[in-house]
């Protein structure tokens, strides 16, 4: 394959990490203190533990990218420092795809195993978010401004929210 090629399939999985990082934050943004805690049934997966869990799938993305796979399950943070580190494990590993640094597992591998899964997620989250009584607006994404490399706390601002 060549070297063009590569690196366009490069920066396609940069706009989905951008991507991961705008629905991210979004589902994020505003939640109540007691959100991270909140739970249904008797053995619930609470928020602050999906949201561990996709930390960890995007810290496994950057062991994969760097030919290191490791793989941690961590225990959930409280909530704000949780926030904290999904976007601290995003950026390193935007960071390393958007270096000249050798990708050591394919982009396909990449997005299928721990992208494809923390965009899945997310959407639980965001339904959570419903489900809890704290809502996010939803949003016409096709039109999001969703930049490849902004994918911290810091997101543009919904161009067309609905109810």
């Amino acid at each position: 394959m060549s070297t063009e090629r590569v690196n366009e399939k490069r920066e396609f999985l940069r706009h989905t990490v951008a991507t991961a990082a705008y629905r991210g934050g979004k589902a994020l943004r505003n939640a109540p203190d007691s959100f991270g805690d909140f739970g249904m049934g008797d053995t619930p997966r609470t928020p602050a533990k999906i949201l561990a869990h996709v930390g960890d799938l995007f810290e496994w993305a950057y062991s994969m990218a760097r030919g290191e796979t490791r793989w941690h399950d961590s225990e959930p943070l409280p909530w704000d420092a949780e926030v904290n580190r999904f976007f601290a494990a995003i950026k390193r590993f935007d960071d390393y795809l958007g270096s000249n640094e050798p990708l050591r597992a394919s982009v396909e591998a990449l997005f299928q195993g721990p992208v494809a899964d923390a965009l899945t997620h997310i959407g639980q989250i965001a339904m959570l978010r419903r489900v809890a009584g704290c809502p996010i607006r939803g949003e016409n994404y096709s039109t999001a401004e969703v930049a490849t490399g902004r994918v911290g706390f810091d997101q543009a601002t919904a161009r067309h929210e609905f109810d």
